[in-house]
């Protein structure tokens, strides 16, 4: 899994020029309107308790106005003439859902290796495609993230955080650019090395296709264990510089205790809040402590960890503890970006293992895990994770009449435990519909779907010879 980045920045200053060119077209393409009134909702989730009732947020038979890319107001017979009008009668608005921790490239792999735990998978799926002579193409790249980003905003998700491996710089061009073209808000992580050469272009990368995206946000990706003990050092470093996010994974597996991670960590002056690890499954109670003593975040990703058989996260120890826990789909391993299911599965595995019903997490938990804590966890709670005026206009509109979510009985519950993608009829990122009564907008998804079976079928002939 060592990378090897052997670059002349010729061509990456060339790239660098097609992306800023593609970006101001991007920034155009994606404007909102000026102002969006979603009327007569009849329940909405504000995730704010001083704007409606309980922890929740709750506001009844209300109305939400959006002003280009801000939420600017949130109450009842709200008037905006000229507004874009969204019908909402009889619907549930709530935040759009933080995906905390995930691959976007592995929709090309989806299927791969299901009999495998975590290290089979990896051996079979994904570390074969470090080999530069079957590793992703640019177009390959984009056409996976591109068709995961869709998959994604099915599901009402309007924040991602892409953990990209980063096989190459052209990969890595292909993958942010998919992503730009998304119009989701997004955070790319970069998995580096001490590699002069890796380290100069995630600085290019940040510089020339991160920062001047609004939505986008840029963080270091590393792995801690032993043996790559001097690429985390100066990941660590690296992240500092920058002012930026370490993303690693945090003792997914029980073999990974062998990595001595939270030596390397500390020998990289890694812990702090500025730190996201990703599953942390394996920990000990002193693990935990520390976790909560440094303020490190952690990434749970609980369909990824069932496929995988890489065990149970021990949420409840990690909430008396006080560490700040958000949601992720994972990638390849969950093949599925259902993020209704990722709740379930968060809740479920907890009751399962305990036997008890009133275990941390509840129904309202897993819904702020996978809204405002992610949001929060990430330091971007000033933009997003709640419907409070001045945020991004970043939110969902759920229909509950569907058959597999009908009658209304108690529809806090219900979302967790009857939604699915089919009921969310509008995702809204900046003010602008990604997807609007219930279908896609802006993008020709069988275009899209082509793309990646075209790049999926050349990688499993490579993969599986």
């Amino acid at each position: 899994m060592i990378l090897k980045y052997k670059r002349w920045y010729s061509v990456i200053l060339g790239s660098f020029m097609l992306s800023v060119i593609a970006g101001s077209f991007c920034a155009l393409a994606l404007a909102a309107p000026s102002k969006t009134l979603i009327r007569g909702a009849a329940l909405i989730f504000t995730m704010d308790s001083t704007i409606g009732t309980g922890e929740l947020g709750v506001v009844e038979n209300a109305d939400i106005l959006l002003d280009r890319d801000k939420i600017a107001k949130v109450g009842k017979n709200l008037q905006a003439n000229g507004a874009q009008v969204v019908d909402a009668t009889g619907k549930i608005v709530m935040p759009g859902f933080v995906d905390v921790h995930n691959h976007l490239w592995q929709s090309l792999i989806r299927g791969c290796g299901t009999d495998k735990n975590l290290m089979g998978w990896l051996d079979a799926c994904v570390f074969p495609l470090f080999n530069p002579n079957i590793t992703l193409t640019e177009t390959e790249a984009y056409a996976g993230v591109r068709l995961s980003t869709l998959d994604l905003i099915n599901t009402g998700i309007t924040t991602t955080v892409d953990w990209s491996h980063a096989f190459t710089p052209q990969f890595v061009r292909g993958n942010v650019r998919a992503l730009s073209d998304s119009g989701l808000r997004f955070v790319f992580a970069y998995l580096g090395t001490a590699d002069p050469a890796s380290i100069a272009d995630m600085k290019l990368v940040k510089q020339t296709m991160i920062d001047p995206n609004p939505r986008a946000t840029f963080q270091v990706a590393s792995h801690p264990s032993e043996a790559f003990r001097s690429d985390l050092i100066a990941m660590s470093k690296l992240a500092k510089e920058l002012g930026v996010k370490l993303h690693v994974h945090l003792l997914e597996n029980i073999a990974q205790r062998e990595d001595k991670a939270f030596d390397v960590l500390k020998e990289a002056n890694a812990l702090g809040p500025d730190l996201l690890g990703a599953h942390g499954i394996h920990l000990t109670d002193q693990e935990i402590n520390t976790l909560a003593e440094h303020d490190v975040r952690i990434l749970h990703n609980p369909l990824s960890n069932m496929r995988l058989a890489s065990g149970v996260i021990r949420l409840p120890e990690l909430k008396q503890a006080g560490v700040q826990v958000g949601l992720g789909i994972d990638g390849g391993t969950n093949d599925t970006s259902d993020m209704f299911n990722d709740m379930r599965a968060a809740l479920g595995l907890q009751r399962a293992i305990s036997l008890q019903a009133g275990i941390f997490p509840r129904v309202a938990d897993v819904l702020r895990m996978a809204t405002v804590d992610g949001a929060k966890l990430l330091d971007m709670f000033d933009r997003i994770g709640s419907l409070t005026p001045g945020k991004k206009a970043d939110l969902i509109i759920i229909n509950p009449g569907n058959v597999n979510f009908a009658p209304s009985f108690d529809w806090v519950n219900q979302i967790v435990f009857n939604g699915q993608p089919v009921n969310v009829e509008w995702v809204f990122v900046d003010g602008r519909a990604l997807k609007g009564k219930g279908e896609l907008t802006g993008v020709d998804a069988e275009t899209v779907v082509e793309a990646a079976q075209k790049a999926a079928t050349r990688i499993r002939r490579d993969l599986l010879p």
